[in-house]
Order: structure tokens, then sequence, then C-alpha cells
């Protein structure tokens, strides 16, 4: 028992000596400053390591953290923890990422009907029903509203990138999605 306590207070130790060198870094100390950054790539590759699987893709997006760590340093308050703040940053920039990675797919679209499709993209045989149930849920929306929850939740724009796309509000699509979501859930469910 003493033991996890001990553990779990190192653990807190770790965000608190994170937190210090933060603050000593924003105050132009360069060795906490690097510090800071070595001591971060392993929780950065951490939590990387569990949302994308090559280890080439977790490298560069380490990379794209700590550019960004550098540059947003000075907008950290030294009053909150420094992990959460990392976090969030490690999220945008492996968004970032998958949304690049994505964009360079072809866009192909082919039925659920195709094997090759089942084969895969189909992880459980016995679920091929319930994607067709989605499909054809998303068929029953008009076009323009359907265009936009796939946009919005399946490719992963944001609803201002969304607006820019189709000529609309922010708000106006945040309701047409919010619109869509509703209607899908009384199909499906």
């Amino acid at each position: 028992m003493a033991f996890n306590k001990k553990k779990s207070s190192s653990i807190s130790l770790k965000d608190c000596e994170l937190s210090t060198l933060a603050a000593l870094a924003q105050k132009g100390d360069k060795k906490a400053y690097n510090q800071l950054l070595t001591q971060s790539i392993p929780y950065i590759r951490n939590v990387l390591s569990g949302s994308l699987s090559d280890i080439n893709a977790i490298e560069d997006v380490t990379q794209e953290v700590l550019i960004s760590v550098h540059k947003a340093l000075q907008t950290y308050s030294t009053k909150k923890k420094f992990k959460p703040w990392l976090y969030s940053i490690i999220q945008f920039r492996r968004i970032d990422y998958l949304r690049k990675y994505y964009s360079k797919k072809e866009n192909v679209t082919s039925s659920i009907e195709e094997n090759d499709f089942s084969a895969s993209h189909v992880t459980n045989e016995a679920h091929k029903g319930e994607y067709k149930d989605i499909e054809a849920a998303l068929n029953t929306l008009p076009d323009k509203q359907r265009d936009i929850f796939i946009l919005m939740r399946i490719e992963g724009y944001t609803a201002k990138e969304v607006a820019e796309k189709m000529d609309m509000t922010e708000s106006a699509v945040k309701v047409s999605v919010h619109r869509s979501l509703k209607k899908l859930e009384t199909q499906i469910l």
C-alpha cells in the first residue's frame, strides 16, 4: 500500500516538476527550457502511440508538438498544471497530422456491398449490417445536410472550415449537424 502512495506522489511530482521547469523557461532559463522539452518527449510519444501506429508519424507529430510548445510557452499559465496544457497541444497536432494524412488519400467511394470493402474495412463481419444501416440513414438526409455532417463528423473538419467551404455561417453549420444527428439517432436507434 505504501508503494502505491509513493508511486502516485512521484507522478504528481513529475507534473509539478514540469510546471516548475515551464515557469523557469518562461523567465528565460535555457537549462530549464531544455529539460522541459527533453522530459516532455516520452509523455508526448506515449500519448501519440495510443492513436498512431506508424513510428515515423509519432516522431513527426512529436516534433510538431515541441515546435508548438516553443511557440506557445508564454501562453502557459503557471497557476495550472503543465501536462493538461501539453496534452491539448498534442491533440491539436495529432488532429492536424490526421487531417493532412487523410486529405492525401483518394476520395474513392465504395459500397459496403462490395466484398473488397468488407474485407479491408469491416473488422467484425457481424457488424456489416450495422454499417449498411448507417449508410442507409445517411442517404436519407438532404444532400447538403449530409455533406455538412460528413465533413464535420466523419472527416473531422471544424465548423469554421465547413462554413467557409459551403458558403454558410458557422452557426448554420452547427445547427445542420445537430439536426442531422438527431434525425440519424431516430432512424438508427
